[in-house]
């Protein structure tokens, strides 16, 4: 599989990413050890978790397999620290809790680093320079080698990664930015990735292929074993359902159909090779689905194609976007 540099830094992953969303809750441990083997097999090297997935089981049993399945240093893993189960406070960067999420993250994965740790969202009642300060203490720290932030929007990118670069040398510089991307969400388009190409900020596509919507496989129907039918997953799946997300998907079928390869090839390469975009993260429930994601390789799409693609899809831009003046 190819590599591409993280952002602006040595750092390189595989350009598809394996996500751990589910593991420890919908996907066991034989299921995941198919899934990080054939990962790994394929080139694949970037592995992300958090450590609320599962409540900390994605990290344990990640933890469980290095090692004893595949080399821990053949893999980029990728944690995040913040997000709290408290209803009046969903997101917690003070210093000090991120800091022991951290530590907590390492006993699980049982590692001495994490390659990439990111703050998996932003959190209004912390200073941000406070939150930015766990990240240069876990690096300086030799706790994580890379540093990065999720779910910010284009200011909140912006103004965490000026701060950063205030004072190379002593604040770490953020690699990456990790939000949801797809041919049904190119929000990111408006504020965040301006940001992030113009402050050399690599960006991980989470949902790649529209929370599965874009496979086509709800088309017409919900498959009974998909997210789309879980109790759990459902809300999550729901909002990409409209008249809207169908236009697009049945564009992503017709490219398919004319280029005699499946709608999620088209659909991953599509938001794989978009600039900006270091690795999609996919999130296979099985090594079956992985491997049909890893198979877009191979796939370069004709730019015939991704303008049409791009055309149908395009977001809403107007005053005071980040290109107003072509508005």
């Amino acid at each position: 599989m190819e590599q591409r540099h993280l952002g602006r830094t040595g750092l390189r992953v595989s350009r598809i990413g394996l996500g751990t969303l589910t593991w420890g809750r919908d996907t066991d441990e034989h299921d995941a050890a198919d899934l990080l083997k054939t990962f790994w097999e394929a080139g694949g090297s970037l592995v992300d978790t958090a450590d609320v997935y599962g409540d900390g089981e994605a990290e344990y049993l990640l933890g469980r397999l290095i090692e004893g399945l595949v080399p821990r240093r053949d893999l980029v893993i990728s944690t995040k620290a913040g997000s709290v189960p408290d209803p009046d406070r969903r997101f917690d960067g003070s210093r000090g809790h991120l800091l022991s999420a951290l530590d907590a993250s390492l006993a699980r994965l049982g590692t001495d680093y994490v390659d990439v740790w990111h703050v998996h969202a932003y959190d209004p009642y912390t200073p941000l320079e406070e939150t930015l300060q766990a990240l240069d203490l876990a690096v300086s720290s030799g706790r994580a080698r890379y540093a990065g932030v999720s779910n910010f929007c284009g200011w909140q990118l912006a103004k965490a990664a000026t701060w950063q670069l205030a004072a190379p040398g002593t604040r770490t510089r953020l690699a990456s930015t990790q939000l949801e991307y797809s041919l049904l969400q190119r929000g990111v388009e408006r504020e965040v990735l301006p940001a992030a190409l113009d402050l050399g900020i690599g960006l991980l596509p989470s949902s790649p292929l529209g929370r599965g919507v874009l496979t086509g496989k709800y088309r017409g129907t919900t498959p009974p074993d998909s997210r789309g039918a879980s109790e759990h997953l459902a809300p999550f799946v729901a909002p990409y359902l409209d008249d809207t997300a169908s236009r697009i998907v049945d564009a992503v079928q017709t490219a398919a159909d004319g280029l005699a390869v499946t709608p999620l090839q088209v659909a991953l390469a599509w938001v794989r090779d978009r600039p900006g975009v270091a690795a999609p993260v996919i999130g296979a429930r099985n090594a079956q689905q992985l491997t049909a994601a890893l198979s877009v390789e191979a796939l370069s799409l004709p730019d015939e194609i991704c303008r049409a693609l791009d055309d149908v899809s395009a977001p809403v831009h107007r005053y005071p976007d980040h290109d107003w003046s072509t508005l």
